[in-house]
């Protein structure tokens, strides 16, 4: 050029041809192992004389991480082209698909003959993500169905409830909001291993074995400058409860706003949703994935031991093995260059901190596959999540006189319904197959020998008692009944002692406080059944019932001869749905009016009750305060917001207050752009 007057770096259409428009049209936000291009404005003809020569030089991060970008390359190199048009040139650049990941400072040098600078242009910036449609990076995912789901879309469904009541929580991604990717970065930049060796981590961050590991690391603040602090024991007033979340942008945000400051408070759920975000955002294929009943074992002998003693209270003692209600975790999609072949695609990665790997609270990737073939010396962590979804529950009562007695169970119970949202629309795929082969088939005795688990055995002969609770539907602010049956399959009448409690817990079974007791010697005649009915009262439940609103009732059968069976159940308390209604026509701009319909439930009056709706491409978090709301009266509150993007959209709102926490609504809407012509 005789004189370069400045480059247009074509975001819009570079944007929309990678797949990163939704995130912005201003800035350049490219994939890699994907050409982009962009043009260089120059005045004089021809635009570059036959003897200049035209260097690209990247710089990535504070590092000086230095390519020259000069003539054709290969695979493993950048290069660039270039066309001459009119006053115009334009540049294809095309980068490696292992190049790392981050914010590159793009400079645009013209050389003389000799190799003297005769021209250097102010430096471009872009962001260079991963790339799951390109054939060659280790994220390839080749389903278009899929990536739109595990990378494009912004919204979820996370699953809750317990194994035979499954609930699903609405969750808004929002990877492409505004600034989300400059906080992916961000949390990157501020892991130990980048503020420790910034050049050797810039480097790591070609690889997404690397990159999802931090990620699992620096969602919990557990043991760095991570986002969010978890906590379980229902003290939330000096931050947010877990519950009260609906989404991760305002998380994310907070962090970033208060300079890396934690975020309090998350519980597994929230750091999956977290996750899942910035993994998503960063170019990584992501799912939620909910494991039903999954082990905590601290001790890795893939055991869970209950201790009790005859009144059914707990006597464990020191760190405690924990069966969870439910726990959320994600899974990513990536070949392991760094394992045996066989292990790529679909890997867990934990962002909950439960307990450390290397030193530091974080788990995975682990191969789902190294899961169900028991293969647990593959890293990273598969024997902690071979345990999550396979550790054998044993319960034992502890008497007086100090001897210790096993409780037999009536089912096996730990990982099941493994569940994530389906590609196909908002239902529930269950994916537990993959991790694990059919109950009591020969492959799973093969995989439990593998991983060192015994095969359970059977204990004597067959009791003659059996043990079964039902329940009515429980709906929360009601009485309600639990139905403990007990079956004599034998042949002569048998006495037995029954212990029934009920207690509130939280989903990963902290105990809060016992609701009601009832103890009673029975005679059960030969081949018929006793029933006993304990009838749940809210006065009971209600004060001590957690925000995860769960009762669990246990159930001892003590015979005569020291036969012990132990049977326990989770009910979720059924809650009311929040009613959203959307005034307006979506429109890109144009102001909405959504009114939100509550009616109180339980029959004590609500103080402190607060909305918060958000949607990604629709509004960032509000809150709407709603105080003083009597038994079974409805309130309705409204508040308005402008669409912010086009497209299929979800609103999501939640309330929460005093005595009634964690209700949920939603509401979709397709968006559309605003007509041209019209203010």
């Amino acid at each position: 050029c005789a004189h370069t007057l400045g480059v247009d770096l074509c975001c819009q259409a570079n944007n929309h041809t990678h797949r990163t428009k939704e995130m912005d049209v201003d800035r350049l936000l490219v994939r890699r192992g994907q050409p982009f291009s962009f043009a260089l404005e120059c005045s004089g003809s021809p635009p570059q004389p036959p003897d200049h020569q035209l260097t690209l030089v990247l710089h990535l991060g504070e590092s000086s991480v230095h390519m020259m970008a000069t003539g054709e390359g290969h695979g493993g190199q950048w290069w660039f082209s270039q066309q001459s048009a009119q006053t115009e040139l334009l540049i294809t650049v095309h980068s490696p698909a292992n190049a790392p990941v981050g914010l590159y400072k793009l400079a645009v040098l013209l050389l003389s003959a000799d190799g003297e600078i005769l021209e250097e242009m102010a430096p471009e910036s872009f962001y260079l993500l991963f790339n799951p449609w390109c054939k060659a990076d280790a994220v390839y995912l080749p389903d278009e169905e899929l990536l739109q789901e595990y990378i494009l879309n912004e919204n979820g469904i996370l699953y809750q409830g317990s194994w035979n009541q499954i609930t699903s929580l609405p969750w808004n991604f929002g990877q492409f909001e505004k600034d989300v990717v400059d906080i992916c970065f961000e949390i990157l930049n501020n892991s130990p291993a980048a503020v420790k060796n910034p050049e050797m981590d810039t480097m790591n961050r070609a690889d997404p074995v690397y990159v999802s590991r931090t990620v699992t690391a620096m969602v919990n603040a557990n043991d760095d400058r991570g986002v969010v602090l978890g906590r379980w024991d229902g003290e939330y007033s000096d931050g947010v409860a877990p519950t009260r979340w609906t989404g991760s942008v305002p998380i994310l945000r907070r962090w970033s706003e208060g300079g890396a400051q934690r975020v309090r408070y998350g519980q597994c759920w929230v750091f999956s949703g977290v996750a899942c975000t910035v993994l998503r955002c960063l170019g990584i294929p992501t799912r939620c994935v909910t494991n039903y009943s999954s082990a905590h074992d601290t001790d890795g002998n893939l055991t869970v031991d209950y201790t009790f003693n005859e009144k059914l209270e707990s006597v464990s003692t020191g760190r405690k093995d924990m069966i969870w209600n439910y726990h959320c975790w994600v899974e990513s999609w990536m070949a392991r260059e760094d394992l045996p072949h066989g292990y790529d695609g679909w890997q867990t990665l934990d962002p909950t901190p439960q307990e450390r790997s290397d030193g530091v609270y974080c788990c995975g990737p682990c191969p789902v596959r190294a899961v169900r073939e028991g293969e647990v010396g593959l890293k990273y962590d598969t024997a902690f999540v071979f345990a999550e979804v396979n550790a054998d529950l044993v319960y034992w009562v502890v008497y007086p006189d100090g001897q210790r007695t096993k409780a037999s169970l009536n089912q096996k119970t730990v990982g099941k319904n493994i569940s994530t949202k389906s590609v196909y629309g908002d239902h529930r795929e269950d994916i537990t197959a993959h991790y694990k082969y059919p109950e009591g088939s020969v492959k799973e005795r093969e995989v439990y020998e593998r991983a060192g688990r015994r095969v359970n055995q059977k204990y004597g002969a067959p009791a003659e008692l059996e043990l079964f609770i039902k329940h009515a539907q429980a709906v929360h602010g009601t009485d309600f009944d639990v139905i403990v049956e007990v079956h004599n399959v034998g042949g002569q009448d048998t006495q037995a002692h029954l212990t029934v409690m009920s207690s509130a817990v939280t989903y990963n079974s902290l105990h809060l406080g016992e609701c009601q007791k009832k103890t009673a010697s029975l005679t059960v005649p030969a081949q018929k059944a006793h029933r006993e009915v304990l009838r749940l009262r809210y006065d009971h439940y209600g004060t001590c019932v957690s925000e995860h609103n769960l009762i669990r009732v246990t159930a001892l059968l003590q015979e005569s001869d020291h036969n012990l069976i132990l049977q326990e159940i989770n009910i979720h308390l059924t809650m009311p749905k929040l009613h959203v209604k959307v005034v307006g026509e979506p429109v890109v701009s144009r102001k909405l009016t959504v009114y939100i319909t509550l009616t109180n439930p339980l029959p004590v009056k609500l103080t402190g009750g607060v909305f918060t709706i958000e949607g990604a491409g629709l509004t960032e978090a509000q809150e709407v305060p709603a105080s003083g709301i009597g038994p079974a009266e409805e309130v309705t509150v409204k508040c308005s917001f402008k669409p912010s993007r086009p497209g299929l959209r979800k609103l999501l709102v939640d309330f929460d207050s005093d005595r009634l926490k964690d209700v949920k609504g939603a509401a979709t809407l397709i968006v559309r752009q605003k007509k041209s012509g019209r203010v």
